[in-house]
């Protein structure tokens, strides 16, 4: 049986070094290489749905969109595709960040081609969440703080891409609020308020309301 990945890294001897390894295994089969979280989001949106991939390995520090906001928007596009972060990090606060997004494994990048190998069969037919032993150890000290519990009802942070208009205009749409409506509440034109929203879908990769609110729920971005 074959199975489906995707890599997204800016860094271009970690691309080469991945595609060595995976070049190693029999059953894993190479959608596409993306260099950022954009160029992910755009690359899935021009998957056709039996051909997507299964699992993306995700590095973290990228431009543009980092690793962790991108598996929080795709998971709310795609919520099928199984995330396993590829990073030279293990501190507490991105292992943390990455699995409130969805992560569903946190790997370390010197892993070998097995390793790879093991983490996309151990997410897609058991289930199971692999980790690196340095970041399991890091994930348990996390799981036996008691601030945890409160922490993972707190609501994720809007994309840093996203400016304090079209954070409040799309406030207004997740409250159903139509674009008349919250021209006369901000003062502004009808036509401003449509420019606000093309560029938040362009921002978010949505291409309607109900996924833009979706996503907004999803991510709990405007719960009080």
């Amino acid at each position: 049986m074959n199975f489906i990945i995707a890599l997204t890294e800016d860094n271009s001897v970690n691309r080469n070094t991945f595609l060595q390894k995976i070049s190693m295994l029999d059953n894993m089969q190479l959608a596409f290489i993306a260099s950022n979280g954009h160029e992910c989001l755009e690359q899935l949106k021009g998957v056709p749905e039996g051909k997507r991939p299964q699992v993306i390995f995700m590095d973290l520090e990228m431009p543009h969109m980092n690793g962790i906001e991108t598996i929080s928007l795709a998971k709310s596009l795609y919520p099928e595709i199984h995330f396993v972060v590829l990073t030279v990090f293990d501190d507490d606060e991105k292992i943390f960040e990455a699995i409130k997004a969805g992560a569903s494994g946190y790997l370390l990048k010197h892993e070998p081609a097995a390793v790879l190998q093991e983490a996309v069969m151990n997410v897609l037919e058991f289930g199971g969440a692999p980790m690196s032993p340095a970041i399991a150890r890091k994930a348990l000290q996390l799981m036996s703080k008691a601030s945890l519990a409160v922490s993972v009802e707190e609501k994720n942070s809007l994309p840093e891409m996203i400016t304090t208009r079209e954070e409040e205009i799309l406030k207004h749409m997740v409250n159903g609020w139509d674009a008349k409506r919250i021209a006369s509440v901000l003062d502004i034109s009808v036509l401003t308020v449509r420019k606000h929203i093309a560029n938040i879908y362009d921002k978010l990769h949505v291409q309607s309301r109900a996924e833009v609110i979706n996503m907004a729920h999803h991510n709990k971005w405007f719960n009080t």
